[in-house]
């Protein structure tokens, strides 16, 4: 799986990018300054960077030309306030790969992200991964599930639901949860609108709806493969 570490002192931005990070399948880890990603580089392995500027500790451009040093392979997108022509060239120096001023959209930062990893690994499997329950396939890079070798067709709102429930298996999630993850933080609409789409997946799943259980109260679950 993709490895993304988030380096940012503001604790919201960083939840809310590792938040639509796993949303696309990524695995992502944090840093609250500049030195702790250094040292979290020196110990893991990271697919890209997404760090702040303007950071206690050791700012971004030095954070980066650190890391450099011994993973000059490692690509960065630098997120910062700050929007000067200065800055930007500053941070291509230094080896950034792009470079995204705040206040920025999730979802372009997320395309952004894509279109780094398969520009530095063409042909590879950079954001490829699949789950695998029984004989129903969930293949998170193409956005396709697969029962028994059969492609099943799902609306766009149906296949989030059923890629998030599954990514977090074996997790309740709440009402609230789903609705923020799966239809958008600013989604101020009526809860049968998630009762509706869970209606229509597990029809569309058929024997394989058992492991979405309804949690009376709460919410949903998708049922760990024991």
């Amino acid at each position: 799986m993709t490895k993304i570490l988030i380096v940012d002192d503001e604790v919201k931005i960083r939840e809310m990018i590792m938040k639509y990070a796993r949303h696309e399948g990524f695995e992502t880890e944090e840093a609250s300054d500049g030195m702790e990603a250094v040292e979290l580089c020196e110990k893991n392995q990271y697919d890209l960077v997404v760090m702040d500027i303007m950071m206690p500790n050791l700012d971004g451009f030095s954070a980066v030309k650190e890391i450099k040093k011994f993973r000059p392979e490692l690509p960065f997108i630098m997120l910062s306030a700050l929007g000067e022509e200065y800055d930007r060239i500053h941070g291509f120096d230094v080896g950034v790969d792009d470079y995204v001023v705040k206040p920025f959209s999730s979802k372009e930062l997320m395309m952004r992200i894509h279109a780094i990893l398969k520009r530095v690994n063409p042909h590879g499997t950079a954001g490829v991964d699949t789950f695998k329950v029984e004989e129903m396939v969930i293949d998170y890079s193409a956005r396709t599930v697969t029962i028994e070798g059969q492609r099943i067709q799902l609306s766009p709102k149906e296949y989030e639901l059923l890629a998030y429930l599954a990514k977090n298996r074996g997790i309740a999630l709440t009402r609230e949860q789903l609705l923020s993850n799966v239809w958008g933080y600013d989604y101020f609409g009526d809860d049968r609108t998630l009762d509706t789409h869970i209606k229509l997946l597990r029809k569309n799943l058929g024997n394989y709806a058992k492991y979405i259980v309804t949690l009376r109260g709460i919410g949903y679950r998708f049922e760990k493969d024991n």
